[in-house]
């Protein structure tokens, strides 16, 4: 059997579904070509330009969905190659998966590398974040006694990982109490620096906070991580394929994140990037002890792998450079801003996050006095067919509002209608 090219396979199998896909995508990259990208805080605020990719996305037309924290929905060009790559795998069956999944892997590790901004050889291919980090929480050669440093308001998963590995080792954890809106981020370098003692050996950092939305100084973290011999290990699960940025800018040697998140691949798509000169130190989450201590491929021992969602991280890649990282992130933020800005000033109104440009991103929260982020949750849902998802831990009360690329301005002011009623 002749093997088809990557490209093609990949992004479509029958030749009918190619000429579709080619057809749908020379418009797109048409429409896009026709708008000045000189000032994307101006091509941001301009509704003409995002409504061709708001209709590249096929949300449900039965409620307004601001919940994509959770995930991010696949273009429809991304589910038709998803389920091209179903359909081709299977056909070939036991073939494939002996003779090609391999290859084409290595050719999804670059351009993720590529992506990032950093060595395929410092890339695997996972399946979300908790299974990067987890390698990293549960690998990192610590002692009994040693400290390990979280915030109260690090992903649930994660602080679970590491008082496991506390209970299981004698590790000893410290858990740090972050500002819903820091007045600097050298507040937020001092609250991390005051809690390094001789015995801190790892700190766990999370680029945007799932709860809030609020961004952390990563890069002068990891600095400072560096500077008093503690590895920062990095929750990049909200910020890449959000932030305009390159892994390689932020000075760090672990980092994790989903790519089922804002980069739009399938669910199940993950990323691990760990600093070649640190692989070796890290032992896998899985057995292996043939790859070779120091290879990046020694963490993807999972057993039989999901290639499908491998080969369309390919197709979301490109549908993400055809926006533009620097034009995505200014979008989003230009739709959290446009509610948040609506409503921040009213009486009954309290916003748990930070307006910052440089603190903030697409992700909010929002309470209102008298409501439980429950009752405030159902309240739209129920009233005004608005999904968002409550929040209702210690550190954070409200509820968390999360628009998207296929966000439209309508569905906003519907938001701010229904909260303005509840004053």
């Amino acid at each position: 059997m002749r093997r088809r090219g990557f490209i093609q396979k990949t992004f479509a199998t029958a030749a009918s579904i190619v000429m579709l896909s080619k057809k749908t995508w020379a418009a797109l990259e048409q429409h896009i070509s026709a708008f000045d990208k000189g000032n994307i805080e101006q091509l941001a605020r301009e509704e003409s330009f995002w409504l061709p990719i708001q209709r590249a996305f096929s949300p449900s037309a039965n409620f307004i969905n601001l919940e994509n924290g959770y995930f991010s929905p696949m273009p429809l060009e991304t589910q038709q190659a998803w389920i091209d790559n179903i359909r081709h795998i299977n056909r070939l069956h036991t073939f494939y998966m002996r003779r090609h999944q391999f290859e084409d892997r290595e050719q999804i590790r670059q351009m993720l590398a590529d992506f990032a901004g950093v060595s395929p050889e410092e890339v695997a291919l996972v399946r979300n974040t908790t299974e990067a980090l987890d390698n990293l929480i549960a690998g990192l050669p610590m002692q009994k006694g040693d400290e390990f440093i979280i915030t109260n308001q690090d992903y649930p998963n994660m602080v679970e990982a590491v008082h496991m590995r506390a209970k299981k080792e004698g590790i000893i954890v410290k858990t740090i109490d972050l500002p819903l809106n820091p007045k600097s981020d050298d507040e937020i370098l001092q609250i991390f620096e005051r809690a390094i003692t001789p015995r801190t050996r790892a700190m766990l950092v999370t680029h945007v906070i799932n709860l809030t939305g609020q961004v952390l100084p990563v890069r002068q973290l990891c600095l400072l991580g560096k500077a008093r011999k503690v590895e920062v290990i990095v929750d990049g699960a909200h910020a890449l394929g959000q932030l305009n940025f390159k892994i390689s800018q932020l000075e760090c040697h672990y980092y994790g994140a989903s790519l089922h998140k804002w980069l739009c691949a399938p669910l199940g798509s993950g990323f691990l990037y760990i600093k070649k000169e640190k692989i070796a130190d890290v032992w896998p989450l899985f057995g292996d002890v043939s790859t070779g201590v120091d290879n990046i491929r020694k963490f993807e021992r999972i057993g039989t792998q999901p290639c499908s969602n491998h080969l369309a991280i390919a197709e979301a890649i490109r549908f993400h450079q055809l926006i533009g990282s620097a034009l995505k992130e200014e979008r989003l933020i230009y739709l959290r801003n446009y509610w948040a800005e609506q409503v921040k000033n009213l009486p009954h109104i309290v916003l748990n996050m930070p307006l910052e440009r440089s603190r903030s991103s697409a992700l909010g929260n929002v309470a209102v006095k008298g409501l439980s982020p429950t009752q405030l949750a159902d309240y739209l849902y129920e009233k005004h067919k608005i999904f968002t998802v409550p929040i209702d831990i210690p550190a954070v009360q409200g509820v968390r509002i999360t628009p998207h690329l296929y966000t439209t301005l309508a569905d906003l002011d519907k938001l701010v209608a229904a909260l303005k009623t509840l004053g």
